[in-house]
């Protein structure tokens, strides 16, 4: 009596397995045919060949490590510089020396050395995926953030690299001089030039044609201007303008840039709800992630730099309680970053979690913004 039934399933099983391998045999057929020209070739030709595919393998074992393994990613990494033992102002006289100006000692910036140090952990520590040959080639012409692999740590050092640029351009135009009528600090503009280079460049370009400078180069000077200004800023050389309203608009300019992309999280969440299935949910949430992980480390320094004016504007409770929403947010580690409905029953929403993480650090950021203009 059951045997229609086992016969049915038999045939089903049978048609499927006939398909998967119909599949499995389109997708050798290129292979097989490459296999077979290149057994009729001559042996300088295979040669030829045989190097080009070891290289291209090559390439792409390098790739597929670059992209998987994250060198000294740590979230709770602000923690290692214990800024809270020092009790000193970026800029402070701390020391007068024997009596002449050289012998000077001051206290160095918090906020420049994490900035050299983001960077650092962004194209030395581990390699910049964004300017990789076979990053900008794609998966067989097709972008890599438009797939679901190997473009997370690609968005997530463009989020880290969004919140340097940001901080650069406060530093040399804000922070590390006297007022707006005072010389910009020439280490303080390269690295802000540097910085804001174009994040995609590789050794070869087309447009416009020739050779090129890559990105990480401009970003590794970045951080040697940094260091040589806060080497100068230790031994009271340099300036670094550690005022309330520095902090106040350096603040405001986070507040803002975070505020931007909560917004990019909001229409990607609102307008894109294919589940497991939106291959540019991953991108945006990691992009917020890296930016997160950067902000945190620089506000942990920017309370390390002003910190006569954390303490004299009672700012230390407020202050503690946004690192704590910054902990809260880079605890959000998925494996697969899905983009479900809001009020979805089966799906998770990642990128309407994160957003509400980012809000939660603006508002508090507001907050401190409040008590400094008062």
């Amino acid at each position: 009596m059951l045997d229609p039934i086992v016969n049915f399933f038999t045939q089903v099983f049978q048609l499927i397995g006939r398909g998967i391998g119909f599949v499995v045999g389109i997708i050798l057929w290129p292979f097989m045919w490459v296999g077979r020209w290149y057994g009729q070739r001559g042996w300088i030709l295979k040669a030829v060949v045989g190097l080009a595919l070891l290289v291209l393998i090559g390439l792409y074992a390098n790739f597929f490590y670059a992209t998987q393994w994250w060198n000294n990613f740590d979230p709770n990494y602000p923690d290692k510089y214990t800024f809270e033992k020092r009790n000193v102002s970026a800029g402070e006289q701390v020391s007068a020396g024997a009596g002449t100006d050289t012998a000077k000692t001051c206290g160095n910036s918090a906020i420049a050395q994490v900035a050299a140090d983001l960077t650092d952990f962004n194209v030395n520590q581990n390699a910049w995926i964004s300017s990789m040959i076979l990053y900008k080639l794609g998966l067989f012409g097709i972008d890599w953030d438009h797939t679901p692999w190997m473009d997370n740590k690609a968005s997530f050092q463009r989020g880290i690299n969004q919140a340097v640029r940001r901080t650069a351009t406060e530093l040399a135009d804000n922070l590390g001089r006297v007022r707006t009528t005072s010389q910009i600090d020439a280490d303080l503009q390269d690295a802000r030039g540097n910085l804001q280079f174009d994040e995609y460049t590789w050794y070869f370009g087309l447009n416009p044609f020739g050779p090129k400078t890559p990105t990480p180069s401009y970003y590794r000077d970045a951080v040697r201007k940094l260091r040589s200004f806060n080497a100068r800023l230790a031994t009271c050389q340099a300036t670094f303008d550690a005022r309330a309203d520095n902090l106040k608009q350096y603040i405001d300019r986070i507040s803002s840039d975070i505020g931007s992309t909560s917004a990019i999280l909001k229409e990607r969440a609102e307008n894109h709800n294919d589940g497991w299935f939106d291959f540019r949910a991953d991108d945006r949430f990691w992009f917020a992630y890296g930016q997160l992980y950067g902000y945190y480390g620089l506000m942990k320094g920017a309370q390390a730099d002003f910190d006569d004016v954390i303490k004299e504007k009672h700012l230390q409770n407020l202050w503690d309680t946004m690192d704590a929403q910054f902990v809260s947010a880079l605890r959000i580690q998925p494996f697969i970053i899905a983009n479900g409905r809001e009020d979805g029953w089966l799906l998770p929403t990642h990128l309407t979690t994160m957003g509400f993480y980012i809000l939660r650090v603006r508002s508090n950021m507001v907050e401190i913004s409040n008590v400094l203009s008062q």
